[in-house]
């Protein structure tokens, strides 16, 4: 197998290939052109997004041009792959904000790439060729390649078919245009690969296999096997990303965890990273970081604490994200919140509330929603009662299970301040302040 497709491999980026053979001995040959595609449904992407660009990042650094895709045109739409219900319909204007800004995070995931690498990414927007297609002639020279027999076989149309929700007829044509899109990027670019999520299977093999029946399959193809040769395109993915209990990757109590600071805090990124199950830390390692094999091997010995391999985790993936300087901040937060050395209280997420409030006797469920860590009172209340609502400072922390109980200034610090932590996991530092 290729040196690069190896590499893939043994960071968990490898799943199915529609001719692996075929695609090593193409990539010994020389840099190949490839593509990935994401539809701008949201304005941030989230973690659970960036396994793509992880492996497209492995390709690029081997040498390889990728092509990042932005569905403007496809979202237009909505890919019904993994969903049980269709997807909302945005309006074109938030489409293309979303489109903008997913670019722009897109672009500096890149950036620290040698600038000669950097240069190998293109980014193109499939609105440019799909938002303009003429129906009827989009049906005669790409619809009459697609058998609907064949398409209801793929899974994430199977699926769709079973649900209560059932398949609108708008999404199954999702298919046939990300396969126009391969097509287009294989004749505007060379492109010979597409790479995804194993749930993008169907519609990545669909797209090779148009590209091979309008090139050598259809009347203008050569009787010569070099046009077939040419022609030929490949698919490959990976699984998707789960945790070892079989959660969605990048999922938590609070949502999603985006790449937005403004959705999502640095120090609750990295804290997401911090918190990993033990069983998923050396693979999370492989795939959400470039350190090498061995390092990450080293990393979780069996006679290394598994803290520390989530922290460096942690920091490695929020430093990719977000800059080594948020990851350093982050970092001190978290062993400020936990009590460790090293932590900085100021870089732990924080909020300022009436020191009247403590002197009067603070109730713990008004403060646990006041410290946002609690977004209802009765959230607040079932924590309170479950016993994880915990009040303290350096680490130290006492469970408050009665939901009448107040807190008093006498729990505030030399400095006006406490900490809260809800749960095992989620930290805020409160400073009481006379005039708020």
């Amino acid at each position: 197998m290729n040196k690069t497709l190896e590499r893939l491999k043994s960071r968990g980026f490898f799943q199915q290939c529609t001719d692996v053979e075929k695609l090593s001995l193409l990539m010994d040959q020389g840099p190949i052109v490839f593509y990935e595609g994401c539809d701008p449904t949201g304005p941030s992407l989230h973690i659970g997004h960036m396994a793509p660009y992880f492996a497209m990042r492995h390709l690029v650094e081997a040498g390889h041009k990728a092509i990042v895709l932005i569905g403007g045109g496809t979202a237009r739409i909505g890919d019904p792959s993994g969903k049980t219900t269709m997807r909302k319909m945005l309006s074109y204007e938030q489409l293309d904000e979303n489109a903008a800004s997913i670019a722009r995070q897109i672009n500096r995931f890149f950036a620290a790439l040698p600038h000669n690498a950097a240069a190998a990414i293109t980014y193109e927007n499939n609105k440019t060729w799909l938002a303009n297609l003429n129906y009827i002639d989009f049906l005669r020279e790409i619809g009459s390649h697609f058998s609907v027999n064949r398409m209801l076989s793929f899974e994430s149309y199977k699926m769709r078919l079973e649900s209560d929700a059932g398949l609108s007829f708008i999404e199954f044509n999702y298919q046939l245009l990300q396969s126009y899109d391969f097509y287009q990027l294989y004749k505007r670019y060379g492109c010979r690969l597409q790479i995804g999520g194993n749930d993008q299977w169907g519609n990545i093999t669909a797209g090779a296999d148009l590209i091979r029946r309008l090139e050598w399959g259809g009347e203008s193809a050569s009787a010569d096997g070099a046009s077939a040769e040419a022609a030929t395109v490949f698919g490959l993915t990976f699984p998707l990303v789960t945790t070892a209990d079989g959660k969605k990757m990048g999922k938590t109590e609070k949502g999603a965890v985006f790449l937005d600071p403004n959705i999502t805090a640095p120090y609750d990124f990295f804290q997401y990273w911090r918190n990993v199950q033990d069983a998923d830390v050396r693979r999370f390692l492989l795939m959400f970081t470039f350190l090498p094999l061995e390092e990450c091997d080293a990393l979780v010995a069996p006679d290394k604490n598994p803290n520390q391999a989530k922290e460096r985790l942690a920091w490695e993936v929020t430093a990719l994200i977000h800059g080594a300087d948020e990851a350093d901040k982050a970092l001190s937060g978290a062993r400020a919140s936990f009590g460790g050395a090293g932590g900085d209280k100021a870089a732990m997420p924080s909020v300022r509330l009436a020191r009247s409030k403590f002197e009067t006797g603070y109730n713990i469920v008004d403060l646990f929603c006041d410290a946002r860590l609690c977004a209802t009172k009765s959230e607040a209340r079932r924590m309170v009662q479950q016993g994880g609502a915990c009040v303290g400072s350096q680490g130290a922390f006492t469970a408050v299970t009665d939901v009448a109980a107040t807190v008093g200034a006498d729990k505030l610090d030399e400095e006006g301040e406490l900490t809260l932590r809800a749960g095992k996991k989620r930290f805020c530092r409160v400073a009481s302040m006379s005039d708020v």
